[in-house]
């Protein structure tokens, strides 16, 4: 059923997203240069790996001796700028068509790192990985990597469809104000991981 829901949402809103994704491309392609899009290995659902792609939002600076430069070095205004809309997510829209991932579910984490978990991470893998999460609109990159796992494990253990549509508006919401922790939640989460 979530499937036929991904492809329902991600279709009838295809009108909206692609000139989205054309114009973010050509900006990408403008102030970043090729390739415009970054691909990486992530651990998808059942801990099978996949190539997710997402929007480049670095530049390839290196320093004197060939060396790629820090990561806050090379990521420019308009890269912070993509991270924190999300822009740079929306090409993930093509991993839900393939049924790699799907709309909300936890965010798909490097296979190295589903490994370092354990017995959480397998099954943090149990569910799909989602372009959005209830992680994602409780603070994400301003929470620690085991905040957001605590996030991730109430979600698969509390999912509903209710859910998930309160999770697709709370993003619209990050998109537009930006992160901010949600003490309530992450106290939930901590309370829910220790029974």
């Amino acid at each position: 059923m979530k499937r036929i829901i991904d492809l329902a949402l991600v279709l009838s809103t295809a009108w909206l997203t692609l000139p989205v994704l054309a114009l973010t491309a050509i900006s990408v392609l403008l102030v970043l240069g090729r390739p415009v899009l970054f691909r990486q290995e992530r651990s998808g659902k059942g801990g099978r790996p996949f190539r997710m792609v997402k929007f480049r939002t670095m530049t390839n600076a290196r320093d004197d001796h060939g060396e790629l430069l820090p990561d806050a070095q090379r990521t420019p205004a308009f890269g912070w700028f993509l991270r924190r809309s999300r822009l740079d997510e929306f090409p993930e829209i093509l991993n839900i068509l393939k049924g790699e991932m799907t709309l909300i579910g936890p965010r798909p984490l490097l296979p190295q790192t589903i490994a370092r978990l354990s017995m959480r991470g397998v099954l943090r893998s149990s569910v799909s990985p989602g372009l959005t999460g209830w992680a994602q609109v409780s603070g994400n990159s301003k929470l620690s990597e085991y905040d957001k796992l605590d996030l991730d494990l109430w979600y698969i253990r509390n999912r509903t469809w209710l859910l998930d549509v309160r999770i697709l508006f709370a993003t619209v919401a990050v998109m537009i104000f930006g992160e901010r922790p949600n003490g309530a939640r992450l106290v939930q989460a901590r309370h829910s991981s220790d029974h």
